[in-house]
């Protein structure tokens, strides 16, 4: 089975999610649940950080879309950094940098939240 971990670091507002190893069908729960903790903490400024993410699977994707649309309706969002070029082939080829922020380092991601 695929190695998957989900890091959080929660900084003056902002929750950081660093995704490492292979986010697929069987890991996307474990992704889910740290979106949904950080929901239930109403913790609406996400960063995901996938500097480690060596894969993405459909699955994976729809982790995200699934929680978009509450996330920004509480004025929030879901900003994406560190994305190795073959993660970023998958958001791309699915239309998600019209959807999403993509930065390419996480402090970037930041620097918007706190610019807002």
């Amino acid at each position: 089975m695929e190695n998957f971990e989900v890091a959080r670091e929660d900084r003056a507002g902002i929750s950081i999610l660093r995704l490492k190893g292979f986010l697929d069908a069987h890991t996307a729960p474990q992704f889910e649940q740290a979106i949904q903790q950080l929901i239930s903490e109403a913790r609406y400024r996400i960063i995901v950080s996938m500097a480690d993410l060596y894969y993405i699977s459909s699955a994976g994707l729809g982790v995200f879309m699934g929680f978009i649309e509450e996330i920004r309706e509480k004025e929030g969002d879901i900003k994406l950094s560190n994305m190795s070029d073959k993660v970023y082939k998958v958001f791309d080829l699915l239309g998600f940098p019209a959807l999403y922020h993509i930065f390419k380092e996480e402090a970037e991601a930041e620097r918007e939240y706190n610019e807002k």
